[in-house]
């Protein structure tokens, strides 16, 4: 992956670069498919909760244990037991490209509840107003709660993606590649301490450069 990079003479710089953007590409896709299904998730519990439009309190229940319980897995220990899944759907265990899929399934329960409180706090008048007008179930859901509930949802699927970067630098420890891994093996096995600062460096940067796009993005949702 990136082989492009090879024009670049200070081995360094290469390492650098690479790993940063294995780390963003394992960060945004993870993201993209645990906010799909942390959306999923989400919209099962406000149609099958107490009071709402198809209440079905245990499934409710079994859904809400789920989530609780894969929020409670710390992540090095979920990509461990993930690992017969990730070789089955990417064909190996280790890489920037098998991390997706313990990356996806640590963050989706996050993202759901994200999703499912912001949709919880839309106004209810603005419920009532949409069933008055003759809207169906899913177009309530879809076209008045979702787009109401836009902002929050977008504001959290960035704490998402911050949390898919910190994740993605633990599962270096693992094999997961990006950042992490550089750290790990040119900054902690080497003794390489200007390493490990540029690793911790890129980092910070990378988190405050997304924290400011996404708050922009969020300000102009707002208006």
């Amino acid at each position: 992956m990136f082989e492009w990079l090879e024009f670049i003479e200070n081995k360094t710089i290469i390492i650098l670069i690479q790993a940063t953007l294995e780390t963003l590409y394992m960060s945004f896709i993870s993201t993209f498919f645990a906010t799909i299904l942390g959306l999923i998730l989400a919209i099962l519990l406000i149609l099958f909760a107490k009071d709402s439009l198809y209440p079905m309190p245990i499934v409710h229940k079994c859904l809400d244990i789920l989530i609780n319980t894969c929020r409670s897995f710390p992540f090095l220990v979920l990509i461990i037991l993930l690992f017969p899944l990730t070789a089955w759907i990417v064909g190996k265990s280790t890489g920037s490209t098998a991390m997706i899929v313990p990356l996806s399934i640590g963050i989706a329960p996050f993202i759901a509840r994200i999703i499912e409180n912001a949709m919880k706090e839309v106004d209810k008048g603005v419920i009532e107003a949409a069933k008055s007008f003759g809207a169906s179930d899913m177009q309530i859901i879809f076209k008045v709660m979702i787009v109401e509930a836009l902002p929050s949802i977008f504001s959290g699927v960035i704490l998402a993606l911050i949390m898919a970067i910190g994740f993605s630098a633990m599962a270096g420890t693992v094999g997961g590649g990006g950042l992490g891994a550089v750290a790990v093996n040119y900054g902690v096995y080497r003794f390489n301490v200007e390493i490990l600062t540029y690793t911790a460096v890129i980092l910070v940067i990378m988190v405050q450069v997304i924290q400011s796009i996404g708050d922009f993005i969020y300000n102009h949702l707002k208006k």
